[in-house]
């Protein structure tokens, strides 16, 4: 991926880190690989040996538009991975023009995957786009974990494992024993010491209430190896305030090449009015099409119908949000076929929540299969 043009952006505020520094360039990574040549880190486990990892791996560009973060498909009797329909979903997504997908995110369990289920996930996905003609198509792998040192494994068995760039969540569990610099000094680490370029994934329902602000976030985005950010924290004021000050990519102009995400489809187009680059979202899922064609719209100067479908979109959105990976798979189930469940102790939805899950989405699979 080119380097982007860096803009000149302020400090972060007080309030978060006092007298920060950042190193705007990545450091050595002896000291990583120090970590990975240890006997508990070999190949022979479930982290990769720093022998197989190549620092000049090149990756498939990322472009404004929606990403869609992946469900994870399991048999439903052994809760085995279901490689066939893993395959199978990520095709039928890549067909319907979305921008590129995510592995490992909240869609796709990764709470509820060991460290080689990961890998076999994002390498079964790689491989499904390939196969079916999208070799060109970025995969975006989550790779939050609550220190520093796995985070990085997990970035790193990402490239391994065909993934193209890492999103990263803070860390959160001793939220209250941070110092100011804490967040801070775990981003510039995890940047310096992945091979793989990072997002910053901004969502404070999954940390604990976490919340980056715009200033720290437009102040990492001087990092040479953090190339963007996905914000599920819904504030499209400081999106935008983070895209004016990094001049983000937009579906019309190149800019600085960073991207700045929403995290919901349900402001798709609020996202794409004040500057942003496109969404990460997991309606994408039940609908990449509707999804795909507000930004079309947006592109094409038809603000009207793009307003229409977005209402339709964020409805069918409150479905997802309410229901979670649970009523997203039973809608998946219902209308298209398959989808399963999600891994225990998450509940299996009963006749008459899988009833309303369905009739929740049933507007915007309308809408979805017309566009096909």
């Amino acid at each position: 991926m080119a380097p982007r043009n860096k803009p000149k952006v302020p400090s972060p505020s007080s309030t978060f880190h006092q007298d920060l520094t950042l190193n705007p360039t990545p450091r050595s990574l002896s000291v990583v690989e120090s970590i990975y040549s240890q006997s508990q880190y070999s190949e022979s486990s479930d982290s990769t040996a720093a022998s197989s990892i190549d620092d000049t791996h090149s990756v498939r560009s990322l472009r404004p538009g929606v990403y869609v973060p992946t469900v994870t498909f399991f048999h439903p009797e052994t809760e085995d991975l279901d490689l066939d329909t893993i395959t199978k979903h990520a095709v039928r997504l890549a067909k319907a023009g979305v921008a590129g997908l995510t592995t490992q995110g909240s869609n796709g369990e990764a709470v509820h995957l060991t460290h080689q289920e990961r890998k076999l996930v994002t390498k079964t996905t790689r491989n499904a786009l390939d196969n079916a003609g999208f070799h060109g198509l970025p995969i975006i792998v989550g790779c939050g974990s609550q220190s520093t040192r796995e985070t990085i494994e997990l970035c790193r068995e990402a490239m391994t494992s065909g993934g193209d760039y890492a999103l990263v969540l803070p860390p959160s569990y001793y939220k209250a024993m941070y110092k100011p610099e804490s967040l801070v000094e775990f981003f510039e680490e995890v940047a310096d010491g992945s091979p793989i370029p990072i997002l910053i994934y901004n969502y404070p329902g999954a940390v604990n209430g976490l919340d980056m602000d715009s200033d720290v976030i437009t102040a990492l985005a001087k990092h040479t190896n953090i190339v963007g950010c996905k914000l599920t924290c819904g504030n499209t004021g400081k999106l935008g305030r983070i895209a004016s000050s990094v001049d983000a990519a937009t579906p019309s102009e190149v800019g600085s090449g960073f991207m700045c995400m929403g995290g919901s489809a349900d402001f798709t187009l609020q996202t794409l009015v004040v500057g942003g680059s496109g969404i990460i979202g997991g309606l994408g899922n039940i609908a990449p099409r509707a999804c795909v064609k507000i930004i079309d719209l947006y592109k094409a100067g038809k603000m009207d119908e793009a307003k229409r479908m977005q209402a339709i979109v964020a409805r069918g959105d409150w479905a997802a949000i309410s229901g979670g990976i649970v009523g997203t798979k039973s809608a998946l189930e219902t209308h298209y076929g398959y989808g399963g469940f999600a891994r225990k102790p998450l509940p299996r939805p009963n006749k008459q929540e899988s009833v309303k899950y369905a009739a929740g989405f049933k507007e915007l699979v309308d809408l979805e299969k017309s566009l096909s």
